[in-house]
């Protein structure tokens, strides 16, 4: 019943408010939207933010790129992992960072504004309805249901995600010299159950999904994606340039 009402409310919101869909793909000589395959677990890894679960070693890196030529952040590399089982999507995220910085502390915060990760996803079959989770260096999530291009609906809360955070370095004290930090997330398949019947992938299923980082503060941020959204200022928000993500043994 949940599924259908928020099915209903993203066709409603579209009926209703009219809203254009936000700034088309603008930019000449993008590259082909990427696909990634996700290698099943043998055993799952440890939400700890360290890296050096064998699950890690043996997931394939995705290294994000700096789409927007004209942001005057650092260009710090960022490396995700993959991997998944019956329970959860799981993924990982290698930021160098040589300044971290994370003030906002508690759940739904606008992490976005300090140095953080996002994953935004769907299953197959969804059109223009994900979920976004982004999460800063504090390990602090922000989470939703997003209708695109609507009004994303801040209150949707998903129950059991973990998320953990290494860093190295010193938190929110500029002049010295940090290294980076590391983040984890478990996302439980139960987390989609409003948007597919059976959420926990098959074999062969691609699920579509975008990562990104923001880096940095204001003036010098610094957006850094899986795939380039396309847009031509900064912003992540694009379903129709999101990868896949194949699912694979």
């Amino acid at each position: 019943m949940k599924k259908v009402i928020v099915l209903f409310l993203s066709a409603f919101l579209a009926l209703m408010t009219g809203a254009p869909v936000l700034a088309q793909a603008e930019r000449a000589d993008l590259a082909p939207i990427p696909t990634h395959e996700v290698r099943r677990a043998r055993i799952a890894p440890r939400i700890d933010g360290n890296l050096d679960d064998a699950a890690w070693q043996a997931a394939k890196p995705v290294v994000f790129v700096f789409p927007w030529a004209d942001q005057t952040g650092k260009k710090q590399k960022t490396v995700a992992r993959l991997t998944w089982d019956n329970d959860n999507l799981y993924v990982a995220y290698a930021c160098d960072d040589s300044d971290i910085t994370a003030v906002h502390t508690q759940p739904d915060d606008p992490t976005y504004k300090d140095d953080a990760v996002e994953i935004f996803i769907a299953p197959p079959g969804v059109k223009n309805l994900y979920l976004g989770l982004e999460m800063n260096a504090r390990a602090v999530l922000y989470d939703y249901l997003y209708p695109f291009p609507q009004r994303l609906i801040k209150k949707y809360d998903l129950r059991g995600v973990q998320v953990a955070v290494s860093i190295k370095g010193t938190l929110n004290i500029t002049g010295d010299q940090d290294q980076g930090w590391n983040l984890e997330v478990a996302i439980p398949w139960r987390s989609f159950t409003d948007l597919a019947d059976n959420p926990v992938p098959k074999i062969g299923d691609r699920w579509i999904a975008n990562m990104n980082r923001w880096d940095g503060t204001e003036p010098n941020r610094r957006l850094s994606q899986w795939s380039d959204s396309g847009m031509l200022k900064p912003n992540p928000h694009f379903p129709d340039r999101f990868g896949q993500l194949l699912f694979v043994e």
